[in-house]
């Protein structure tokens, strides 16, 4: 066998988050690029099927396919909330890597905090702009 393909082989082993993170990134791409736009079949959210609440995450589908498309004034229409939670995460990705459990564990309380405000208030009349727009 080549080296190669041994050393494709050998990834997941090797390095399983980075092989797993390709993994669900291209299975993600291919659900919003191929599947999406071919059937028109979505997975639609249980928690506003059921109450006809938006949840914090109603809309995030249709941020990240207007992200693909670099169409960031839509994405920031469907859910603003990924732009807030975004660049945290990524201060908690650091803290966790550079072992700052104190500012790791305030960054999750904190977006977990922004998260639960920004679910209540996009269904609040004052708020109601937070709300993902529908589609044409």
């Amino acid at each position: 066998m080549s080296t190669k393909w041994q050393c494709l082989k050998e990834l997941p082993k090797r390095h399983p988050k980075l092989f797993w993170g390709a993994m669900l990134g291209g299975g993600g791409l291919l659900y919003a690029k191929v599947w999406l736009p071919l059937t028109g079949l979505s997975v639609p959210c249980p928690i506003h099927a059921v109450t006809g609440l938006y949840c914090p995450g109603c809309g995030i589908t249709r941020a990240a396919l207007s992200l693909l498309e670099l169409d960031v004034y839509q994405a920031f229409r469907f859910n603003s909330l990924i732009f807030v939670l975004a660049p945290l995460f990524a201060l908690y990705a650091w803290a966790n890597a550079k072992k700052k459990r104190r500012i790791g564990s305030t960054l999750l309380i904190a977006m977990l905090a922004i998260t639960l405000i920004y679910g209540l208030a996009r269904n609040l009349p004052p708020w109601s702009y937070m709300a993902p727009t529908e589609l044409a």
